[in-house]
């Protein structure tokens, strides 16, 4: 398992921001943990929890860096996120049957 970060690119109150994103929740959160973050800090959505992630500003994101943190593209963190997301669930084919018709045997 792994913690990753994105390269600070986001803009906000004067400073680049990132993204921390793990392959595992616990592994996440513990992580968080040894960089000081606190956990309120924690960005989930229920309806998304594939997007679970906590935004570092650029000066704390060396520092994940140097306690291990693999540092990957947008794109990887995109290609990451994406999958975990679930599959939507796969569609029938449409039945040849007509309804008051009995299925071929």
């Amino acid at each position: 398992m792994a913690v990753y970060v994105d390269p600070a690119l986001w803009a906000w109150r004067g400073r680049r921001w990132c993204h921390l994103l793990a392959d595992d929740e616990v592994e996440l959160h513990a992580f968080a943990a040894r960089l000081g973050l606190e956990r309120r800090w924690f960005q989930h959505r229920a309806d998304a929890p594939w997007r679970d992630h906590y935004d570092l500003p650029d000066h704390v994101r060396a520092e994940a860096v140097i306690l291990g943190a693999v540092e990957i593209t947008v794109h990887d963190a995109g290609r990451l996120v994406r999958g975990r997301r679930p599959l939507p669930e796969p569609v029938s084919p449409p039945s040849d049957r007509r309804p008051g018709r009995p299925a071929p045997a």
